[in-house]
């Protein structure tokens, strides 16, 4: 992509390489398999004949990096300057405590950590929000922060991986959760509070939105493949002819006698997925609502069947829920006119999303 000062990137070339599903996947093959597309998308970009780029962006996916929004609160009984040298401080010691929160798990992968990203999202002085606080007075501070970290070792294989073909180019990694919120709060500043729903091919990651300040991140391992895997054994097939057997019940094309079986092998699996959704709801809201609003994220192939499933979900008739959801699907469409493309390029949703994040808050 062309980063531009207009706002507006525009997407030049593209290229997919889904990473390959398997019956059983464990997170030290799901890497390997991961690294295997990486590799050959990269050696599609360098054949393509563009030029190496000045710069690569890395876009993470939940399996990849671990999140937390911190809030820190800092007070006096008499007023204090708030200037760098302080904000830092307080900076320092949440990242160290998140560090050590999280450490035990990446010691036992063997990796040390590695932050990814440090973000200010809102900060206050004695209750109010304020875009210039340096070098201000005040007793009270209020700090809202994202913090993103990934195993030293993942980044590097990653890394490793895409110098293959371009060698010199820094590389910079973001999370998923921070670009998408990035991205949709701008576009729908009139929705403090919403939900974001990426389903992806082994993950579903959800984030809770309150006041525009994303406040938390919760993830489980149910996606497509959750479902092709399960359609697998009700109908003891092979994964290509369960992906094939899905494709056709969503067009309601599935042939006796196997659509009775596969409808109720389906309503199964929706089942365990709508449980895992409700739970994760759960676990995201504690003492606040959860919004009614839903920006959903997923392959255009899957978008209603996982859309009509969250809408009949019975979530939301509990008294935690602000009212019914109102789901809206982010596609090419929405994004009409924040982005431009060359000829022949493919609009691929999520490309789009990390190419608008990228050139407004990381590249210019």
């Amino acid at each position: 992509m062309w980063a531009r000062e207009s706002g507006i990137p525009k997407i030049i070339f593209s290229v997919r390489e889904p990473i390959a599903i398997e019956e059983n996947i464990e997170a030290d093959r799901f890497l390997s398999l991961t690294l295997k597309s990486l590799e050959t998308m990269a050696t599609k970009v360098f054949k393509s004949g563009l030029g190496a780029p000045e710069e690569i962006f890395c876009v993470l996916s939940s399996l990849l990096y671990v999140s937390q929004t911190r809030i820190i609160e800092f007070k006096k009984n008499t007023p204090f300057l708030f200037n760098s040298k302080l904000a830092d401080s307080l900076i320092q010691k949440e990242i160290t405590l998140f560090k050590e929160e999280h450490l035990n798990k990446y010691l036992r992968a063997g990796s040390p950590v590695r932050l990814i990203e440090l973000k200010n999202i809102k900060t206050a002085l004695n209750g109010y929000e304020t875009s210039v606080p340096l070098n201000q007075k005040a007793k009270e501070l209020e700090m809202t922060i994202f913090i993103s970290m990934g195993a030293e070792q993942i980044l590097d294989k990653i890394g490793d991986t895409i110098k293959k073909h371009f060698h010199g180019v820094s590389i910079k990694f973001s999370s998923l959760a921070l670009s998408s919120f990035a991205v949709v709060r701008d576009m729908h500043a009139h929705s403090e509070n919403f939900l974001l729903i990426n389903i992806g091919g082994e993950v579903t990651e959800i984030s809770i939105i309150k006041k525009n300040i994303l406040r938390e991140s919760i993830s489980f391992p149910l996606g497509l493949n959750f479902l092709i895997r399960g359609i697998a054994v009700g109908l003891h097939c092979s994964l290509g002819e369960a992906e094939s057997y899905f494709s056709l019940f969503q067009d309601g094309h599935a042939a006796e006698p196997a659509e009775k079986t596969l409808s109720s092998v389906v309503a199964k699996l929706k089942l365990e997925w709508l449980h895992q959704f409700q739970e994760s709801l759960a676990n995201l809201s504690n003492d606040v609502s959860v919004p009614a609003d839903i920006y959903l994220t997923l392959d255009k192939e899957i978008a209603s069947f996982f859309s009509e499933t969250i809408k009949i979900e019975q979530f939301n008739q509990y008294t935690l829920t602000e009212s019914k959801f109102t789901i809206t699907l982010l596609d090419p469409e929405i994004f009409h006119g924040l982005a431009e493309f060359e000829t022949n390029v493919v609009r691929d949703i999520f490309l789009i999303m990390d190419a608008i994040y990228i050139n407004r808050f990381l590249k210019l």
